[in-house]
């Protein structure tokens, strides 16, 4: 009698789509959350690309992130060449951000909000500027790196001091996942890379033909 049971039991179909679907389950389940959040991580890198064009393209027309003294430091050999002659050869750079010295605090807030000072691009006027948060509200002053190099263009004497090109890029930004890295911490740590992206620089300076 108890043989019989035995082969009953093995023989007996019922409940099995159950356990096939308790089996296959959590495959699915994982599937599908590794595809939102690639989706979750591919979205926060289109932001921060978009973030660090818009503030590559904004430091062209602003004045120098890195302060007026150090941005002086690329035309310091000037005084040694007649004005008008073609700038001095060599690679002279300034930058600020981190790793390097602090930015200029209002400049580099300009530079992250805006000109309406918000991180809210929702918010903005039809005249206001777009800072580099309004793309990518997860960026902030620490993770924004830019640098000047002296291009070797315009002249020696120009008033408008030396034309540069400018490099925006970031630093110590990570991507943030919705659960994996919770589940996972260390998934937490994945950097988004630097992305820079370089302008030559045009007026340097904020106000324009607004200021005295």
């Amino acid at each position: 009698m108890v043989k019989a049971t035995g082969k009953y039991f093995w023989r007996d179909e019922r409940g099995i789509a159950l356990t096939e679907t308790l089996l296959i389950l959590p495959v699915v389940l994982i599937i599908i959350t590794a595809m939102v959040e690639g989706g979750v991580a591919v979205f926060q890198w289109n932001q921060a690309t978009k973030s660090v064009q818009i503030g590559a393209r904004l430091a062209a027309v602003s004045s120098p992130i890195v302060g007026d003294i150090a941005y002086a430091d690329l035309s310091n050999d000037w005084s040694t060449v007649p004005g008008g002659d073609p700038v001095p050869a060599g690679t002279i750079s300034v930058s600020c951000g981190p790793g390097s010295a602090p930015c200029d605090a209002d400049r580099i807030n300009r530079l992250l909000q805006g000109s309406d000072s918000s991180c809210d691009a929702s918010l903005a006027s039809p005249g206001d500027i777009m800072g580099m948060c309004d793309f990518a509200s997860f960026i902030g002053v620490d993770n924004v790196h830019v640098t000047y190099y002296r291009s070797g263009l315009g002249y020696v004497g120009r008033p408008d001091g030396p034309v540069s090109t400018i490099t925006v890029g970031l630093r110590n930004l990570t991507f943030d996942f919705l659960i994996f890295d919770k589940l996972i911490p260390i998934l937490g740590t994945i950097n988004i890379p630097s992305l820079p992206v370089s302008f030559v620089s045009e007026d340097v300076n904020d106000c324009k033909e607004t200021c005295p």
